[in-house]
């Protein structure tokens, strides 16, 4: 059986944005600009987390990118009353947009505050029109999205195997954000597979998840900042 997760490791990460831009861009995510951003608004289903260590002027910044964490034990899923958000065998969180009705409990659930409500109808002003994926649904207004571990790319690659009566091979599947990545620092796979390279990764001395204490077994691993 797959688990689809990810490896985030924060020595590498750069905070250039890159990820965020092209998860915008790969999911089809509206922008909604400044003033609708200051009044909490803001739409990204990936964002970067800036830390400060030390004291001025000998300061160090690490940045940590965050999206859905795909937990195991997701706390969204239990309160949402039309069963819009459940999980999936391949251990995905996944969403049905066109059974959302915009309750926001899942959003108040979520210890990550990764979870967007979509206050306005998409627009996109010529030509962005032509930029959007056609593998991705425009979602409308009233609805809460998030990050989906670009199950769209997980379902080509899975396609393409199945046509070639094989297995997804370990680094066929790439999400946006570890494929815009130029540090490298966001890998992508099969956590339940033991040879592959983010399950190697998840298991070294500097793995962590966020909010461990809570319990929710994420998908996505963090490794520290070395020393």
């Amino acid at each position: 059986m797959t688990r689809w997760g990810m490896v985030i490791d924060t020595d590498r990460c750069t905070g250039c944005g890159a990820c965020v831009v092209a998860c915008h861009a790969e999911n089809n995510i509206q922008t909604v600009g400044e003033e609708e951003a200051g009044r909490g608004r803001a739409m990204h289903w990936i964002r970067i987390e800036r830390y400060y260590e030390g004291e001025f002027p000998d300061i160090k910044v690490r940045f940590q990118p965050v999206m859905c964490q795909q937990c195991g034990h997701a706390p969204c899923e239990p309160v949402c009353p039309v069963y819009a958000t459940y999980h999936t065998p391949e251990g995905l969180n996944a969403m049905v947009y066109a059974r959302c009705i915009g309750t926001r409990y899942c959003a108040n659930n979520c210890p990550y505050t990764v979870r967007f409500f979509n206050w306005f109808s998409p627009e996109f002003p010529q030509p962005l029109e032509r930029q959007l994926n056609p593998s991705v649904s425009v979602r409308s207004a009233g609805i809460m999205e998030k990050c989906t571990f670009c199950v769209q790319r997980i379902h080509d690659a899975q396609d393409v195997a199945k046509d070639e009566e094989r297995e997804v091979r370990d680094g066929e599947v790439r999400t946006a954000c570890s494929q815009s990545c130029p540090a490298e620092a966001i890998v992508f796979g099969d956590l339940d597979d033991p040879d592959s390279r983010v399950s190697e990764l998840g298991e070294r001395a500097r793995a962590m998840h966020l909010l461990e204490e809570l319990s929710t077994e994420p998908s996505v691993i963090y490794l520290r900042g070395g020393r």
